[in-house]
């Protein structure tokens, strides 16, 4: 995985940072509503200068906070957001041993789901990820994250990031793919990938990259039928000691 962890210790910091707004923001909101509702019970009509009604400076409030923790988010991390999801939700019937699966693709929510996020990918892992890891790809990139569901528990997920590399080339780059080996044969992993290379390109990513073991042959057949080539061979990779391949697919 790219450098990540160096980061990690930045995206602690900001969301205490985002805390404190929240916080002072809803400290500035009652004391209004405290001075409102004196003014209506001494029969003022005009309201004091700077105060508004509880409505009004409550959307105030909210939008000045999200400003501001948008302006702690991108002095923290540089990378560029996606800002375009063709697809967030979608189900998907799938005939399996004459059964047949609705599964349900959708983008990343909330910090609610993210459990099963963990869950998931922790049972395939060559290495173990901190929960900082997955926040700070997840928070940072939440519509490359896609979930398939089946009856509502999760099944699948994969986890993105698009950015500038080397100051010239904008990369998409899969971090994470996991599908729950129940309800392997049914499209879910290739699916997944599909619609995150789709955000990517609606994001005019220039290439997308990936790393797997380069003993993992269902994950080199499906990245390879989906347009990947093998671009690199990366030696002890991984923490058990085993080769990385890297894959690449080009836009342009």
């Amino acid at each position: 995985m790219e450098e990540v962890e160096s980061k990690l210790q930045n995206v602690v910091i900001s969301d205490v940072k985002s805390n404190h707004i929240v916080d002072n923001s809803h400290s500035v909101l009652k004391a209004n509503k405290e001075k409102f509702r004196e003014c209506q019970e001494n029969g003022d009509e005009q309201l004091p200068n700077g105060l508004q009604s509880p409505t009004t400076h409550q959307t105030s409030t909210e939008n000045e906070g999200s400003t501001e923790l948008s302006e702690l988010s991108s002095d923290i991390v540089t990378e560029e957001k996606c800002s375009e999801t063709p697809e967030s939700c979608e189900t998907i019937e799938v005939v399996r041993d004459n059964k047949t699966f609705r599964i349900t693709y959708k983008v990343y929510e909330s910090e609610l789901e993210l459990p099963s996020i963990m869950k998931l990918i922790q049972k395939d892992l060559s290495e173990p990820y901190s929960i900082y890891t997955y926040r700070y790809f997840i928070n940072n990139w939440p519509k490359l994250c896609y979930l398939a569901l089946y009856e509502n528990k999760c099944v699948g997920c994969i986890v993105c990031k698009l950015d500038i590399h080397r100051q010239i080339t904008k990369r998409g780059y899969i971090a994470m793919l996991a599908v729950d080996k129940e309800f392997r044969k049914l499209k879910i992993g290739t699916t997944l990938v599909q619609k995150a290379i789709r955000v990517m390109r609606a994001n005019q990513a220039d290439e997308v990259v990936l790393e797997t073991e380069i003993t993992n042959q269902p994950a080199l057949k499906l990245y390879e039928n989906l347009g990947f080539v093998r671009d690199k061979r990366l030696f002890h990779y991984y923490l058990n000691g085993v080769d990385a391949l890297r894959l690449k697919l080009w836009f342009r």
